[in-house]
């Protein structure tokens, strides 16, 4: 399992569907990314990050399960309508959105804890998700069953998540630098599409996943 082959293989999956994954996912990460500017400049920059984390509460879960799902049917060779897959995201929205909650409080935990922990229990969890969509794991098997999945591999997974993210880290950076004060609109088209950028690791995470339980399963 070489993660260039992984991080490779991940970008031109998501290059090949990108005209099936915009539409599927883009507008609930705009919705997201509005939400979140208004509120925001209603509070003031004193606002507590908080209110970020529920309104992404509100709408990751819904296009996470939704891409998710695009991932696995379209990796078995089906082509299922957008709005079946959106359907089941809504029925999954409370167990995945409870399992994302406890997850980011375990992880901003222990990123208290000197930023080791943090990331020791990102990587631990990052299978949670794809367990309680695909396999319909309880929120709780999920993230022990992850924790198990990950146990040997802990390298290769943050190699891959660090792969999958970086560039992303980096053209946020440049953004920034290239406006710094942006108006309200740019200000929305740089954090949508952001938002969408990071589906990668998304895509990468899931690659991951199938290798390993192919692996586990052998």
């Amino acid at each position: 399992m070489n993660p260039l082959s992984v991080l490779r293989d991940s970008l031109s999956f998501f290059y090949r569907h990108l005209g099936a994954i915009l539409p599927l996912c883009l507008p609930l990460v705009v919705v997201e990314a509005l939400i979140t500017q208004l509120l925001y400049r209603q509070l003031g920059d004193q606002a507590s990050p908080a209110y970020g984390m529920l309104i992404s509460l509100l709408c990751y879960p819904l296009y996470s399960a939704a891409l998710i799902l695009f991932l696995d049917t379209r990796s078995n060779g089906q082509v299922v309508a957008n709005r079946d897959l959106l359907a089941r995201a809504v029925q999954l929205w409370p167990p995945l959105a409870l399992l994302i909650l406890i997850s980011s409080l375990l992880i901003m935990a222990g990123l208290a804890l000197f930023v080791i922990p943090g990331v020791w229990i990102m990587v631990n969890l990052v299978f949670a998700e794809y367990l309680l969509v695909l396999r319909g794991l309880p929120t709780v098997q999920a993230m022990r069953e992850s924790a198990r999945m990950t146990t040997g591999h802990f390298m290769r997974i943050l190699v891959c998540m660090v792969g999958a993210l970086a560039p992303i880290w980096l053209i946020d950076g440049l953004m920034l630098l290239a406006l710094p004060d942006p108006s309200p609109g740019t200000e929305l088209i740089m954090d949508s599409l952001s938002g969408f950028l990071q589906l990668y690791s998304t895509v990468v995470l899931y690659r991951l996943f199938m290798l390993l339980e192919g692996q586990q399963a052998a």
